[in-house]
């Protein structure tokens, strides 16, 4: 009979990690990079509604600067070079288009009361709105779900186009937001988890309406959501389902919106 094969040691084994950077404008060249690649994505799975949807990245060097889409822009053509640097009053100081301010002032509001937070989403998608309209959190009814128990909120009230300052405080200290009749927020210490949170929090709305529409779901008990929570629910765990995605959206080009 064959010999069984040896397994391979583990330190030989290829296990990929957030870039450590050599400096602030190599951080910045990245964040941009990662932005633009996660409005792409967003696009291809259709996340995007006329001009709303914004994806944000604080500077690393300058203080109360983020990079932003410009307004009026197809997600699915940018690139880095045409993300606008804009402080934390609205005003565009690094592009040459205009920036919604108003949206962007929510994305200014958690930037300010979160530091640690590297980038906020707040997109389009259907099933997180879908539920923000039922007024409902996310219910730990799948393995997946759990990632957000008991650290995502909802914002009970109707968000208003000044009320950037109560998302914030809605927000806490928490990775995601939903709000009431208008959708999802996340946020990550990476612009990588920041997205995967997104699509995560959209995932699990879409398999929550699902499962209502089906029948009375099963929630998962408080021990093992924590648990699940615990193990998965941190920000690598987010930077690290990102990559297939980031993979697909820049190197395949297939399109891997749903149905």
């Amino acid at each position: 009979m064959p010999q069984k094969p040896e397994p391979v040691p583990v330190e030989r084994l290829r296990f990929d990690m957030p870039p450590v950077h050599r400096g602030p404008a190599e951080e910045r060249a990245h964040r941009r990079e990662r932005l633009a690649g996660a409005l792409r994505l967003f696009a291809r799975l259709g996340y995007e509604d006329g001009v709303a949807g914004h994806v944000s990245a604080r500077d690393p060097e300058f203080e109360d600067c983020y990079w932003v889409n410009p307004f009026g822009r197809a997600f699915a053509g940018l690139g880095p070079e045409d993300l606008l640097l804009v402080d934390g009053d609205g005003r565009v100081v690094r592009g040459e288009r205009r920036v919604n301010q108003l949206a962007f002032a929510v994305h200014a509001a958690v930037h300010r009361a979160r530091p640690e937070v590297v980038s906020v989403v707040r997109a389009q998608a259907p099933y997180g709105r879908a539920l923000a309209c039922l007024g409902e959190l996310l219910a730990p009814v799948t393995h997946e779900a759990c990632a957000f128990y008991e650290d995502h909120a909802l914002m009970d009230e109707y968000a208003g186009v000044d009320d950037a300052g109560r998302v914030a405080r809605a927000l806490g200290p928490h990775k995601a937001l939903i709000l009431r009749n208008h959708g999802l927020l996340t946020v990550g210490g990476s612009v990588d988890a920041a997205a995967w949170w997104f699509v995560a929090a959209e995932r699990a709305a879409q398999v929550q309406l699902i499962a209502r529409a089906a029948g009375k779901p099963v929630p998962i008990d408080h021990p093992r959501a924590v648990a699940a929570r615990e193990r998965f629910g941190g920000d690598l765990a987010a930077w690290a389902c990102f990559q297939p995605l980031w993979q697909i959206v820049t190197e395949s080009g297939v399109n891997i919106m749903n149905g």
